[in-house]
């Protein structure tokens, strides 16, 4: 376990080594020590001749705590109780994890060009030195600030410089004693909040301190283009499909002549053929310069998934001199789409159009995507394609994070997630409420952070990294809370307008610009498991920013980080008349790991009570498939009447933590995905467990006229009986109650329970949204799941392409029983453990009798080159291992 636990990791830190052919990343090679153990100041680190004996292989982009983990000098604090074997820079002070960042590299002065240092992210604050001298004439200070330095003359004539980098933490640290964000000092920083502990996760001891972005060095001629800013305009109200109208691209940027004289030449590009060009003289220093406006023809436009193709295009921006000489260029990728809002009167609350269409926003809440900020290319890929498979269409930033890094957005362009991204504030910090464990009063946290001059600095310069993005949808001003006035105000006044102006901002995330709760007083949420009943009949925010919270792995996800001894299941005390509120005993890892005590509520005691850890988390399974397909049928089915948008809180954890996530930290999906997967269907139909009413909702912008609708329901010894089959139409976004059919599945299910089936068939009969319900009996228990009988489905794999299996589950006619539950996965052929990320067109499915289902899993080949096989295990099955066909 603990070998697979390091090649997973170490797959996370792979990096790109070149940006561009004109950009090197710094990304290797570096060494590290702690600054008190150091001698030499930074002008003599600096310096080639100086030996740096007994110093350490650093991680950067990195963290101090991240280099120690590489170096084994800290156990895995997302293991077990590890964590808590890591002192806390609250007790150690901050020059523990203050520490010096040293790297060689090659480079020689060339005539006539340009060499600049970039640094994308440092926590907190830091000195630079190169080659004896020192870069930065004071302090670089805030976490979200990038920082170039033009080092053309300072490079060794003999091509071999030294870069040396003195990281302080931030100030104040804060003492993690608790609650959200600790005593809460940590906000008076421009850095992330989360790192003093939060109720999802635990401190992190160095608050992440270091070089946590990436390093490069870019060459240019005289002139370097610096934040392109491109703006597409995409009148009218817009199809996917067939041909389209023109729509205009603006594209402006900053040029920055370095040189001495001025320089005259184009800034161009060139698209669909055509050249788009302006001739410019610069003096030395920066010059805004903007493009003639072009025109494109029938665009391919960026759609927001499940409503169309993400299209984008590539082109190179370039600067060329006089004399023919391309003096810098950076490549661009964009997508051709226009963002609206308004507020409709009918839900009171905030409605998004997409190239004039109106958009149901179905989203998941992030925090980040690694807590110890160990980013990737590929994690972020396989993160935000999880959440593309879960059928949502917007991912929101939580504001105790971060600004998102651009291979986020890039990520979230290729697979049509629009980004509601929060600046960085939150009610728990900054002030909105009383709370014991804060150490300065309310009035106090209200003016966080100390420089707000840092704060709107740092946003500025967030915003132009990733303006140009089409799914960047919206800005908000904090989570919960909005910003001191004199940053809200010039940040949506004046920032905000001149340099992005395309995208709504609103200014916290429950704002009544946002969503007006005139309904009932809780504001956001429900936040724990509910009764599925209550999603379809209990309204709240009509764009509900944060609801849900369930979301335990099952038995394989928990084992990778919880130890042997500690697979304890917590034991459920229900509720009596003497103590009538129930409880939860949980074991102190799990505790420890953010069990939501009493967050399962008892609904998995209908399923029996749990026998061990494994026996409780295969029940967890069914619990939250259940809740995640019944909030978004909930919601979807009062949409554009009750509801314009609902952001489950939340999709992921930044850490080994157990709750609200719909697949683990090591990417392993549990059944709250495939739940929510089935649920969010673009064109869906669903049982509403309170009226007993099938309906049938239609979240694209296709109207169907002859779909046919099946409904059947099958005894718990697999007989089936036919409902009802008529025809039916759904407009585009729009929902229909199409029959009530409780009399019929309340007396069939009394004794043991049942199973619903309800299907949607489209005019080739075939199969556009297939719908398996497990229902209660009239004790809302359910017995005959506990009494099913054995079934041994026949499966077949069949390899595809590289890291493509089919799988085909049949149930035997003759079987007695429906194949309940049963959960897919590609393992290696040796270890029988899960390769991981894989991603399945579908899971946890359900066969009955005399029927087969298919599903397609996509992985990534094991380095070992040993072909991978197939697991299946189910909860009337036995685990099967499959060889697939070649």
């Amino acid at each position: 376990m603990k070998k697979y636990l390091v090649t997973l990791f170490l797959g996370f830190l792979t990096l790109t080594s070149s940006i561009a052919q004109n950009k090197v990343e710094l990304n290797t090679g570096w060494l590290c020590q702690q600054a008190g153990k150091v001698k030499d100041n930074g002008s003599s680190l600096s310096q080639t001749a100086t030996t740096l004996s007994g110093w350490m292989p650093a991680v950067v982009p990195g963290t101090v705590l991240t280099s120690l983990l590489h170096n084994k000098l800290i156990p895995d604090p997302f293991y077990g109780m590890n964590n808590e074997r890591i002192p806390d820079i609250y007790k150690t002070g901050r020059d523990y994890y203050t520490y010096w960042f040293v790297k060689d590299f090659e480079q020689k002065q060339e005539r006539g060009q340009q060499f600049w240092l970039s640094f994308r992210g440092i926590n907190y604050s830091c000195d630079v030195f190169l080659n004896g001298k020192k870069l930065n004439s004071s302090e670089h200070k805030g976490m979200f600030l990038r920082k170039t330095y033009n080092i053309s003359s300072l490079l060794a004539a003999d091509g071999k410089n030294r870069l040396a980098v003195i990281v302080y933490p931030p100030d104040p640290v804060g003492n993690p004693n608790g609650g959200q964000g600790g005593d809460g000092v940590i906000a008076r920083n421009v850095s992330h909040q989360y790192v003093a502990g939060w109720d999802w996760i635990q401190p992190i001891r160095d608050r992440n301190t270091g070089i946590w972005d990436k390093v490069y060095i870019e060459k240019t001629g005289s002139v370097n283009i610096k934040d392109p800013h491109l703006v597409t305009l995409v009148p009218g109200v817009r199809q996917p499909e067939g041909p389209q109208k023109p729509a205009t691209l603006k594209l402006s940027a900053t040029l920055e002549n370095s040189g001495s004289v001025p320089v005259k030449g184009a800034l161009e590009y060139e698209l669909n053929g055509k050249l788009v060009s302006k001739q410019v003289e610069l003096k030395p220093g920066n010059h805004e310069v903007s493009l003639p406006d072009f025109t494109i023809e029938n665009p391919r436009l960026w759609w927001p998934h499940m409503y169309g193709r993400q299209e984008l295009y590539n082109f190179k921006l370039r600067f060329v001199t006089r004399d023919k000489q391309e003096s810098d260029f950076e490549n661009i990728s964009f997508g051709v789409r226009e963002i609206q809002t308004s507020f409709n009167t009918k839900t009171e609350s905030r409605q998004v159009f997409v190239n004039g269409q109106k958009i149901f926003i179905k989203g998941g809440n992030w925090i980040i995507s690694d807590a110890m900020l160990r980013f990737s290319n590929e994690r972020y890929d396989a993160e935000i394609r999880h959440h593309r498979d879960m059928n949502l269409n917007l991912i929101r930033i939580w504001g105790g994070a971060l600004i998102e890094r651009p291979e986020f957005y890039q990520a979230c362009d290729k697979y049509g997630l629009l980004v509601f991204q929060d600046f960085w504030m939150s009610g728990d910090c900054n002030g909105r409420w009383l709370d014991p464990l804060k150490k300065e009063d309310q009035w106090t946290r209200r003016k966080y952070p100390d420089d707000h001059n840092l704060f709107l600095e740092s946003a500025a310069d967030m915003i132009k990294m990733v303006r140009n993005h089409p799914s960047l949808a919206m800005w908000c001003g904090g989570n919960e809370m909005t910003p001191p006035d004199d940053i809200l105000v010039p940040l949506r006044d004046s920032l905000l307008p001149s340099l992005d102006g395309t995208r709504w901002f609103v200014d916290y995330s429950n704002s009544d610009s946002m969503s007006r709760n005139t309904i009932w007083g809780n504001g956001d949420g429900p936040y724990t498991i509910q009764p599925i009943s209550k999603f379809w009949d209990y309204r709240t925010y009509p764009f509900n920013s944060e609801v849900g919270s369930v979301g335990v792995g099952d038995y394989e996800s928990l084992e990778r980080f919880i130890p042997e001894k500690n697979m304890i299941a917590p034991k459920y005390i229900p509720a009596t008349t003497k103590n009538p509120k129930a409880e939860e005993i949980v074991d102190s890892v799990w505790d420890y790991h953010k069990y939501k005590g009493v967050g399962y509520e008892g609904f998995i005691e209908p399923y029996g009570t749990a026998l061990d850890a494994r026996d409780f988390a295969k029940k967890a399974q069914l619990v939250n498939y259940d809740q995640y397909r019944a909030l978004m049928e909930g919601f979807s089915s009062h949409m554009n009447d009750w509801y314009t948008g609902v952001i489950i809180w939340k999709t992921q954890n930044p850490w080994t933590a157990m709750r609200g996530q719909m697949y683990d930290y090591y990417l392993d999906p549990n059944a709250c995905l495939y739940g929510l997967r089935k649920g969010s269907e673009a064109v869906h139909v669903a049982y509403n467990p309170v009226d007993g009413m099938v309906t049938g909702i239609n979240n694209s912008l296709k109207t169907y006229k002859n779909l046919m609708l099946q409904i059947k329901a099958y005894s718990m010894e697999g007989k089936d009986s036919l409902i009802t089959q008529v025809f039916m139409g759904l407009e585009a976004g729009g929902t229909k109650k199409f029959l009530p059919v409780k009399d019929f599945v309340d007396k069939m299910a009394a004794d043991k329970g049942m199973f619903l089936s309800v299907k949607l068939l489209d005019e080739n009969k075939e199969t556009i949204s297939d719908n398996f319900y497990w229902l209660a009996d009239k004790n809302g228990r359910y017995s005959g799941l506990n009494s099913l009988k054995k079934v041994k489905p026949v499966v077949t794999a069949k390899k595809l392409d590289a890291g493509k299996i089919q799988v085909t589950v049949s149930c035997p006619a003759n079987g007695g029983a429906v194949s309940f539950f049963n959960r897919v996965s590609v393992v290696h052929p040796q270890t029988r453990q899960r390769i991981l990320p894989a991603f399945y067109s579908d899971n946890y499915i359900s066969v009955i009798p005399g029927e087969s289902r298919s599903l397609v899993v996509e992985y990534p080949e094991p380095n070992d080159n040993v072909a991978p096989i197939i697991s299946i295990n189910g909860w009337n099955t036995s685990e099967q291992f499959i060889i697939p066909n070649p």
